[in-house]
């Protein structure tokens, strides 16, 4: 009998118990607030504890931090500055430069200025080079009276030089030789000297039993002087070593 009413309360304890946790209530998981993900180990948390502490001891005073102001303003006008007086005393130096050459008489040069002398220079020049770049076999004398007029100093025994083998093969092969001077420009003009470039064109004619004409242009230079109010060639430069 006792076994029997101790089995049906322990049934009914069981079953209470079952009830119970049946109807206890599932748990709730509240959100995460904002200030927890902060304060939190991860690593937004991290970066902004470091600049929380970074700011902070820059306001412990209650003054706003000063401003830094942008490098390139600074900089700027110091750039400026330094090309300024860059500038200004090559302004000086170039200043001075021109004023020793125009006061050097040895580096004075009117080619661009004086131009009634340019002229005069150019135009005398050229007709000496076809003078005494040019030869007939059949008039020797005239190719000497043009050395003489127009030559003098080193030029006389350069052109001497240049001219030997012509004059040597002239009488046996007839030889003509033309010079025109096609351009000329002034190089230099100092007082009574000059140098000119001289561009020209030259034909050579054999006359003998078989004419023949052979045609070559040629570029050099010539220093010249004014003597007796005659431009003359003092020396004949070619470019040739």
């Amino acid at each position: 009998m006792s076994t029997t009413r101790h089995l049906v309360n322990r049934q009914r304890r069981l079953a209470t118990v079952a009830a119970e946790r049946t109807a206890a209530p599932a748990p709730v998981h509240k959100p995460v607030e904002p200030e927890t993900v902060a304060d939190g180990s991860g690593t937004d948390g991290a970066a902004v504890d470091e600049a929380e502490t970074q700011e902070e001891p820059e306001r412990k005073d209650g003054k706003e931090p000063p401003s830094r102001p942008p490098r390139l303003r600074i900089r700027l006008p110091a750039v400026l500055c330094a090309a300024t007086v860059l500038l200004g005393a090559f302004a000086v130096w170039a200043f001075t430069s021109a004023d020793s050459l125009r006061d050097d008489p040895s580096r004075q040069n009117t080619a661009l200025t004086d131009i009634s002398r340019t002229s005069e220079v150019k135009g005398q020049i050229t007709e000496a080079v076809g003078a005494v770049f040019s030869y007939n076999y059949a008039s020797p004398a005239k190719a000497d009276a043009a050395v003489k007029k127009h030559l003098t100093g080193r030029a006389v025994q350069q052109h001497k030089d240049m001219l030997a083998e012509v004059r040597a093969q002239a009488p046996k092969q007839k030889l003509v030789l033309t010079t025109t001077v096609t351009e000329s420009g002034v190089e230099t003009l100092d007082g009574d000297r000059a140098r000119l470039i001289i561009f020209a064109d030259q034909s050579n004619t054999r006359t003998g039993k078989s004419e023949e004409t052979t045609y070559a242009a040629a570029m050099f230079a010539v220093d010249a002087v004014r003597q007796g109010g005659t431009w003359r060639i003092s020396a004949i430069d070619t470019f040739t070593r």
